[in-house]
């Protein structure tokens, strides 16, 4: 196997990794925190605040160093539209992820204390409940537009 289909595999699988874990993360906790169970809700806080360090987190850098290489190998010019759609698109959604980490983690450390305290989540959590919903559909749409743009590579302007 030649590097360049070795790269492509790599980039391929870490977009698996991204959008699999992020949406389906996003989808668990989504559900986790339209349930009255607090137990339930630190369950699936933690392990979302996990599976976003232990794969997203590593897909989110081999990304765009794959993608880069790839576009640079194949002979894609920095300057091609979709391109520089592609890697605006995918810093909207970095722009949002950040935000949703730390969200993430404060909401999992709320409702652990929570659970040890013996007392209702703080007033606080909904708020960032809220943040984080609304910052994950912006991601999620720039996501799937990203993934329109490699595979189709449209001419957008000339």
């Amino acid at each position: 196997m030649n590097t360049y289909l070795l790269v492509k595999w790599l980039h391929v699988v870490s977009s698996v990794l991204l959008a699999g874990t992020g949406f389906g993360s996003a989808f668990y906790l989504f559900s986790a925190n339209r349930s009255e169970s607090l137990q339930a809700r630190a369950v699936v806080a933690r392990l979302v605040v996990r599976a976003d360090l232990w794969f997203t987190t590593p897909a989110v850098i081999v990304q765009p160093c794959s993608g880069l290489w790839l576009a640079h190998t194949a002979g894609w010019p920095l300057s091609t539209p979709w391109l520089i759609a592609s890697l605006a698109l995918y810093a909207l959604a970095g722009a949002c992820w950040l935000p949703v980490l730390w969200l993430q983690l404060k909401m999992a450390r709320e409702v652990e204390a929570a659970l040890l305290e013996g007392r209702p989540l703080s007033v606080q959590y909904r708020r960032w409940q809220r943040a984080w919903e609304w910052l994950g559909y912006p991601a999620f749409a720039a996501m799937l537009a990203v993934f329109f743009l490699m595979v189709n590579k449209p001419r957008l302007w000339a």
